[in-house]
């Protein structure tokens, strides 16, 4: 069959570049393939389940990889720029983080699938695309039942994180063979391995924190949320967000601020008030903390001098020895080179060719910094192709 565009990956990136497109020309020939079994589950699992989409902060220091003045361009400058493809409302928490009112990812997904449903789009799940092949009038795609063509090609085909998505990194081939160079890849808003010696008792554990991170003794970021300790190391919300500035470091250290809301000296009074009652040694944190993270920072202090107890509990660190790796992670840090990308997201080796999403040397924070990134590049390569058709 023969198509103006098709679209490889029907992820959060695919299927926005597909909605601008029909959106700005009905009749449209365009074909839609991804090699899972429906269209945008890892958006479906976003955010919880709840879809959070975007953040109302959304300065360049949220993201990295190559050209972010492009990305800035392209992402940074309306937080609900996502927002225009879908018919429902949205909203934004406290934390900034912008979410559909109904808090349902799934939802998203079938608001685009609907709007895609009533085109005359074709649309084809559970197909791995085998070949690309430029030809005098396009490129001709090979699907391992038949070919397909078409003047305008979008790769929107993820990246290595979670292979249960049908992303494992093996598509990266298709941008390689027309020339294009894959930068290192790495894992990240992912669980971290660490020094377990101090922590395990902590198994389970949740608590409130300040994370900071350090490589070769040089502050990377500091973040304020959930730690879940683990038998391999930590989890949980701070950690996924810290975990976009240490995945590429080695030798990176975490330092836990317990009691981010009280000053020392607070806490200093309060553990010379437990002495005074005659507590012991190993409770002078009890109530504040959990009982089992009190005797923990007790314990690997070494000595019931509050000053000393107050020194370990605000500067609680851990060396980090690596991650859960690419099944366990949100996004993938790397990608293929922007330096052969173009303003409009187009190969420079390869006219017509077009990409979009996590395939692309950018990743973000977490917060829905991905997904803005996923929308709007999408999106934005829809606008490109629409100027030249």
């Amino acid at each position: 069959m023969n198509y103006d565009v098709i679209i490889i990956g029907g992820g959060a990136a695919g299927l926005a570049c597909a909605v601008r497109l029909l959106k700005g020309k009905s009749n449209l020939k365009l074909c839609l393939f991804d090699a899972g079994d429906r269209f945008g589950k890892k958006l479906a699992a976003s955010g919880n389940g709840q879809g959070n989409i975007s953040n109302l902060d959304m300065s360049t220091g949220h993201y990295h990889g190559g050209n972010i003045p492009l990305v800035e361009k392209i992402a940074c400058a309306d937080p609900y720029a996502g927002s225009t493809l879908f018919d429902c409302l949205f909203t934004a928490d406290d934390k900034g983080r912008i979410y559909p009112a109904g808090k349902q990812a799934s939802a998203l997904v079938d608001n685009l699938v609907y709007i895609l449903k009533n085109s005359a789009a074709r649309l084809n799940w559970g197909v791995k695309i085998q070949s690309i092949e430029k030809t005098e009038k396009g490129y001709s795609i090979n699907d391992g039942l038949s070919d397909n063509t078409a003047k305008y090609v979008v790769l929107c085909t993820g990246g290595k994180a979670q292979k249960q998505f049908k992303t494992d990194g093996t598509s990266y081939a298709l941008a390689q063979k027309f020339g294009h160079t894959l930068t290192a890849l790495y894992p990240s808003l992912v669980q971290l391995k660490t020094e377990t010696k101090y922590i395990k008792t902590l198994k389970g554990i949740r608590v409130d924190c300040n994370v900071s991170a350090y490589s070769d003794g040089k502050f990377l970021n500091k973040v304020r949320g959930d730690l879940i300790f683990t038998d391999y190391g930590v989890s949980g919300n701070s950690v996924f967000s810290i975990s976009s500035y240490v995945t590429d470091k080695p030798g990176a250290t975490l330092s836990i601020e317990f009691l981010p809301d009280f000053t020392a000296e607070e806490i200093e009074k309060s553990i010379m008030d437990k002495k005074k009652a005659g507590w012991e040694s190993s409770e002078l944190l009890s109530g504040s903390l959990h009982n089992q993270v009190g005797r923990a920072i007790v314990s690997r202090t070494g000595s019931s001098s509050q000053k000393e107890i107050v020194k370990t509990l605000k500067n609680f660190t851990l060396p980090v020895f690596g991650t859960l790796g690419f099944d366990y992670a949100q996004v993938t840090r790397g990608g293929i080179d922007m330096k052969d990308i173009s303003g409009e997201l187009e190969s420079k080796l390869a006219q017509n060719l077009f990409f979009a999403g996590e395939i692309l040397d950018v990743d973000g924070d977490c917060g829905g910094y991905n997904l803005q990134w996923a929308f709007t590049s999408g999106m934005s390569v829809a606008d490109a192709i629409l100027k030249r058709l």
